[in-house]
């Protein structure tokens, strides 16, 4: 279990700082076990900034558990990203008067993370080229004519009832593991945490056409991964 940690708040009617002590979310702890409401991240920013220490409570208890995904694929352990978030947690409070709202909360904290993240991890090398080892799909599946011999099968309205979703949450996991480090961040950040492309530009600094291949790769691989667990690769 996560320790908790401590914190200044700043409370900018008083002109002095608050100290809160947060408990990061738990794992399987779901966001609506703890947030009455979804407020809006502006929302929450307001009351921030007015010096509400619980906003921040709320606010951990909404991204906490996306940082450590993230941060994850960058350093090479979880007691690593862990810090690093928590680093991050406080760059946010430190950062919130210079905030300016050019791009959304959400973008701004992550791409803290990110560069955070990249730095602490940075002896592990992660930089992943675009033109990373091995095509998307194999290429014994594609006819002289570069159409499909073998096209691939349509799984998904099966795949409730051919294996169960535990099941496929783990398989997934571990073929998200599994993927190149730049690939993993990509598919990540769109589709588990929902981020626009641009956001994702943004967080990791990359060009429109870069993030469009790793998440191509990425998406790939976690389908053949799948097509062989459901039957679908020959």
């Amino acid at each position: 279990m996560s320790s908790p940690w401590a914190c200044a708040v700043p409370d900018l009617r008083e002109d002095r700082l608050r100290t809160v002590v947060v408990w990061p979310p738990q794992p399987g702890r779901a966001v609506s076990d703890t947030l009455p409401a979804m407020e809006p991240d502006e929302e929450l920013l307001r009351r921030l900034r007015a010096g509400d220490e619980q906003a921040f409570v709320a606010l951990v208890e909404r991204y906490n558990g996306s940082m450590l995904r993230l941060a994850l694929s960058f350093v090479p352990s979880r007691a690593v990203a862990e810090e690093v978030v928590q680093d991050t947690w406080l760059a946010v409070l430190r950062g919130l008067a210079g905030f300016e709202g050019r791009s959304s909360l959400r973008t701004w904290m992550f791409t803290i993370l990110a560069n955070r993240a990249r730095t602490t991890g940075a002896r592990e090398l992660r930089s992943i080229p675009v033109a990373d080892a091995g095509p998307v799909v194999d290429a014994s599946r594609f006819g002289p004519d570069g159409s499909w011999s073998v096209p691939p099968e349509h799984w998904v309205e099966e795949a409730e009832e051919r294996i169960e979703a535990g099941k496929l949450t783990g398989l997934l996991r571990s073929a998200m593991d599994s993927l190149p480090a730049r690939q993993r961040e990509v598919v990540l950040l769109r589709d588990v945490e929902g981020l626009t492309s641009t956001e994702v530009c943004s967080v990791l600094a990359i060009s429109e056409a870069n993030q469009r291949v790793l998440l191509h790769r990425g998406r790939g691989k976690l389908r053949q991964v799948l097509e062989a667990e459901l039957g679908g690769s020959r």
